[in-house]
């Protein structure tokens, strides 16, 4: 096998047409990501993300991970993933140094599925499934004159582009605004139609357990991030106090990062994304860990094509929790605001029909990268 000749990464951002924001605050006004590119001596390419602040990824790409790996077999990704981890342990072992880490692992693996001509779902162990459901992430707030409109046109929108799915966000600082919003949506979309909430972590946990307890009346399938992550004690009340499931996780990194709340189960789904916890080599562990303990895994994904396809790889090597005749398969996340990345970055687009995605079949990630679009949005 050849070796690694070069590693790049590429930071792109978007200007977004209409701003969105969520409980955090902050207005969306671009989308961005950083692609990670690693090219063997042989011309074999292979692509990665990294989740968070591009330009970041990209410092520590270039400064510490990219000249490490240079000269490596890349079928040696776990040996590599340990190098890099322990590398940075000392200063980075959360946040964005983890997240370059994921770029280069995704990378990896998309190498060595095309050196052996196999998706890497074949590298992982085989697929469990040939397509997920997948639900629509959307339903942030943009016109605060119309928040209960806005969300209901939304929703009845995912609903005709035949989702069976939807996630809205709440965290309007009002229980009463968020159940009303919610609620409205509800009907708008019927029963029949899954509906989860998202609070990035708005609330504390007295104000969490009241809201869920009348969320719970509509049906509501799971809770997510309902208080600050870093409050696992907080974490195991609120899901002790109510009977639909709790989620979080997204901005959690590496499988110690993961071990306490899943050992103590502090939260019913666990939700690592692979561009950011560790890449796939690292969601693995994570995942049976998870599964050790009778937690879900139903990873958080946000960015380009080139994550969504590194997820759906990762959730066909999941088994069914628990497996049965009629299995709760995990779900996709589909995030629906605009972002050029995921529509066009990927020179045949991955959509969804009738509420399902297929898992690409191709080799690697089973995606061509249509390299107009780096150029055409490429920063720095």
């Amino acid at each position: 096998m050849s070796v690694i000749k070069s590693v790049r990464a590429h930071v792109m951002a978007a200007p977004v047409e209409k701003p969105f924001t969520s409980s955090r605050g902050w207005l969306y006004k671009t989308r961005g990501t950083c692609l990670v590119e690693i090219e063997t001596a042989d011309g074999i390419v292979g692509w990665g993300e990294c989740y968070g602040p591009s330009a970041v990824a990209k410092a520590f790409i270039e400064t510490q991970f990219g000249p490490r790996i240079l000269g490596r077999d890349p079928f040696d990704v776990e040996v590599i993933w340990e190098d890099l981890y322990n590398r940075i342990k000392d200063y980075g072992n959360k946040g964005m140094s983890i997240a370059a880490i994921s770029g280069i692992d995704i990378a990896l693996w998309d190498i060595i599925g095309k050196s052996c001509g196999k998706p890497v779902h074949k590298l992982l162990g085989g697929a469990f499934r040939t397509e997920v459901d997948c639900y629509a992430t959307g339903l942030y707030f943009t016109d605060f004159d119309r928040l209960v409109e806005e969300a209901v046109e939304e929703a009845a929108g995912y609903v005709d582009e035949d989702f069976k799915a939807i996630k809205m966000k709440i965290g309007l600082g009002n229980i009463t605004k968020d159940y009303e919003r919610v609620k409205a949506v509800r009907e708008a979309i019927g029963p029949n139609i899954r509906l989860m909430v998202d609070a990035n972590h708005a609330f504390s946990v007295p104000v969490a357990i009241r809201l869920g307890r009348k969320l719970e009346e509509l049906d509501v399938e799971w809770f997510e991030e309902p208080i600050s992550p870093e409050d696992i004690d907080g974490y195991v009340e609120v899901s002790r106090a109510l009977d639909m499931a709790v989620a979080g996780g997204e901005n959690e990194f590496t499988r110690w990062g993961f071990r306490d709340a899943i050992v103590r189960k502090a939260m019913d789904i666990v939700q690592p994304d692979v561009c950011a916890a560790g890449g796939l080599s690292e969601c693995k562990k994570i995942a049976a860990l998870a599964s050790t303990h009778g937690v879900e895994c139903v990873p958080h994904a946000w960015g380009s094509a080139v994550g969504i396809a590194a997820t759906l790889h990762f959730l066909g090597s999941l088994a069914d929790q628990p497996p049965s005749l009629f299995p709760f398969e995990p779900l996709l996340e589909f995030e629906q605001c605009e972002n050029p990345f995921r529509d066009h970055l990927a020179k045949e687009p991955i959509v969804q029909e009738r509420g399902r995605v297929k898992i690409p079949t191709g080799p690697g990630l089973g995606i061509e990268i249509d390299r107009s679009v780096i150029d055409r949005y490429r920063v720095g």
